[in-house]
């Protein structure tokens, strides 16, 4: 009754009836049979297996009916062919379904990539054209020694204003000199002229 009570209970799992199958490494497998694909994908293989074949035919052909293990119609080289066939497709499928999920991982890593670089070189078109805005902005070296001629040509002129006006000046100055000379030299004159007359 407890048992049974027990298989009733719904807060408990049931434990799976029927035969277990051993679980299989899917990688090591796979692994496996790409590597027995490959190997029967190769030019060696195709040569031992004829080797094989045509020893096989010789032997049931030409050794004693005693020894023959395989008469003339070759029915065990057949079914050992079909199993051979028959287990080289699924390997060979599986092996090819790899390779896709292979590559589809590879297409989806090289999509990443590529959306990453069209990323990084739209950055940078926006980086290149902020700096020749900026750069539009900034003086160049043409600029600059126009820039630089042009106030050398106004300091001269100014050096040459300063000099006409110092000019001017001294010139004013050594006309006050001589008119201040003169002044004297009347009035010296006079005293003379008046020292001359008669005191009347």
């Amino acid at each position: 009754m407890t048992e049974q009570r027990r298989a009733e209970r719904l807060d408990q799992p049931r434990e799976p009836r029927g035969v277990r199958l051993p679980r299989i490494d899917q990688e090591t497998f796979g692994r496996w049979s790409e590597g027995i694909a490959r190997g029967m994908g190769t030019a060696n293989f195709i040569v031992y297996m004829t080797l094989v074949i045509a020893a096989w035919f010789a032997w049931n052909t030409i050794a004693p009916a005693s020894l023959r293990f395989d008469p003339y119609t070759f029915t065990f080289l057949t079914l050992v062919l079909s199993i051979q066939a028959s287990y080289a497709a699924p390997l060979i499928l599986l092996a090819q379904n790899r390779q896709s999920d292979r590559d589809r991982v590879a297409l989806e890593e090289d999509r990443r990539r590529a959306t990453m670089q069209k990323a990084e070189t739209e950055y940078l078109a926006r980086e290149i054209a902020a700096l020749r805005i900026a750069m539009g902005e900034v003086a160049t070296r043409d600029f600059l020694r126009s820039e630089l001629a042009r106030l050398a040509e106004e300091l001269d002129e100014a050096a040459h204003r300063r000099q006409r006006l110092e000019r001017r000046q001294q010139e004013k100055a050594v006309r006050r000199d001589g008119d201040g000379l003169d002044e004297p030299r009347d009035e010296l004159d006079g005293d003379h002229a008046r020292d001359g007359r008669p005191e009347g």
